[in-house]
């Protein structure tokens, strides 16, 4: 198998870290990597396959000057803005992990599970946008779920980890812990979230628009309707809680006809990278604690609406480091090595 020329633009970040990770879990075929961030990190290492790779910092023509062939971006779009483009240009795929890019009509939005066709595409801008954490795990389960019983509609309330705010959210909760044990609390002022976060839940994530949603509930709305090409409803109400690493999400799915539990888990359990785990009686249902460092989707509390026979409520975890970043960017790649080869 051919091995690729790929880099990792944010490689010092959490998600960052974590495509390391994964490009090394999977086998990916590297054949020369290159970490790249500001200059601010130069100096840093980062580990590979048990090699230690100095951080090159990231200017237009690094790209050109190490024959990258695969940019995996992910640190923030004001970085993807200004630089992804030269990387295109230098004959690189982008695989951003920003929203950025996410809503351009001629960049695909992809999740290999549900929209891989889409990956085809890259060729129109040499760009293919990696979606939205809370996004990627809900599609994952609507898909297959649309197709055998055309969705309708989609309420859902997530439950989302700090980590989804970087290293400094992680650090602000932990460091919030401590202070709450020393009986401190009171000195600690937010940074990185409006509230404090340890033993609190605040819901708001990013900031509000004009019609009362905030922009990360409006990116599950549009990003949704574009990963699956269809017009659904969709209504999003994102919640910030003091966990590390895992987003939950509690979703209400409508359709154009009945549904029962039983065949809805008999679906989900054939589902690519989606585990059922729906056992009430003895406890067993899905919860951030034991996704992390997982590369599925965990599905359980499938359940059929008392009141309307089209109804189904059901519960969704994934770590959102990996599922809902670095694992389907990595695996955006492999599809994107079939396609060429």
């Amino acid at each position: 198998m051919k091995k690729y020329s790929v880099a990792v633009v944010g490689a010092t970040g959490a998600v960052g870290e974590e495509i390391l990770r994964v490009l090394e879990e999977v086998d990916f075929p590297v054949g020369k990597l290159i970490p790249l961030a500001s200059a601010r990190s130069l100096g840093k290492t980062v580990e590979y396959r048990g090699q230690e790779y100095d951080v090159m910092e990231l200017t237009h023509t690094v790209f050109a000057e190490q024959g990258i062939e695969i940019a995996l971006f992910s640190a923030g779009g004001s970085v993807s803005k200004e630089f992804a483009p030269s990387a295109a240009k230098a004959g690189a795929v982008v695989i951003d992990n920003t929203s950025h890019f996410r809503m351009f009509p001629d960049v695909p939005l992809v999740v290999p599970e549900v929209n891989p066709e889409d990956i085809a595409l890259w060729k129109n801008t040499g760009i293919i946008a990696n979606p939205n954490c809370s996004t990627i795990q809900m599609v994952q389960v609507l898909k297959p779920l649309d197709e055998a019983f055309d969705l309708v509609r989609v309420d859902v309330s997530t439950y989302q980890a700090t980590s989804g705010a970087g290293n400094s959210a992680m650090e602000e909760l932990v460091r919030q812990m401590q202070d709450m044990l020393n009986f401190k609390l009171d000195e600690c002022e937010p940074k990185a979230f409006p509230h404090q976060i340890v033993n609190n839940v605040i819901p708001q994530i990013d900031v509000f628009t004009e019609n009362g949603f905030t922009k990360e509930e409006m990116k599950m709305v549009n990003e949704s309707v574009k990963i699956l090409h269809k017009e659904i409803e969709v209504a999003a109400t994102c919640v910030r809680v003091p966990t590390l690493r895992g987003h939950a999400e509690s979703i209400r799915l409508t359709f154009e006809c009945d549904v029962t539990a039983s065949e809805v888990r008999e679906i989900l359990a054939k589902a690519p990278n989606v585990v059922v785990m729906d056992e009430p009686s003895t406890k067993t249902y899905p919860m951030p604690a034991m996704c992390v460092d997982r590369n599925e989707t965990f599905v359980g509390r499938i359940r059929e609406d008392i009141f309307q026979r089209n109804v189904l409520h059901l519960w969704i975890v994934a770590d959102n480091l990996r599922v809902g970043a670095a694992t389907n960017a990595v695996r955006i790649a492999q599809k994107w090595i079939e396609t060429k080869e």
